[in-house]
């Protein structure tokens, strides 16, 4: 009967104490907002497909680039063309033109490259078609963002 008596006796001790510590800690609390972001979010999804227009044609390719607070994605070389990108202020038009000048045949066979996702906190869409994938390689060689 006394293990019942003190088991009580500290139950009710316990349930007091409690109820102290809560009112204790009541009272008209906010929560705050979460703090803003030191960098603007830069992700982007880069692809190549067959097709003359970017909502009928077949995607090859998809890699990813994030370029804020750090350089990755499935791009191969996210540091690179996240670089050139910042160079453009996120203008994908101005890395077209940045080829080697090769010749190529007057196929048609339509290449179209594609670029969504967020640069710098702003929406982009942006796309590009060329002839054949010759076409493609000569007038992106040297700009990373499209080496993948």
């Amino acid at each position: 009967m006394r293990y019942f008596r003190t088991l009580g006796a500290s139950a009710f001790a316990t349930a007091t104490g409690l109820a102290l510590v809560g009112t204790a800690f009541t009272g008209t609390g906010t929560a705050e907002a979460a703090p803003a972001s030191l960098y603007a979010p830069s992700a982007l999804v880069l692809t190549v497909g067959e097709g003359a227009h970017p909502a009928t044609g077949t995607v090859v390719r998809a890699v990813t680039l994030n370029c804020a607070p750090a350089p990755s994605g499935s791009h191969p070389a996210p540091k690179e063309a996240c670089a050139e990108l910042a160079a453009a202020d996120g203008d994908f038009t101005s890395l077209t033109g940045l080829g080697d000048g090769r010749p190529c045949t007057r196929e048609w066979n339509p290449v179209t490259i594609t670029g969504d996702g967020v640069w710098q906190g702003r929406r982009v869409t942006w796309s590009e078609t060329y002839g054949n994938p010759c076409e493609l390689r000569a007038r992106t060689a040297d700009a990373a963002v499209f080496a993948f």
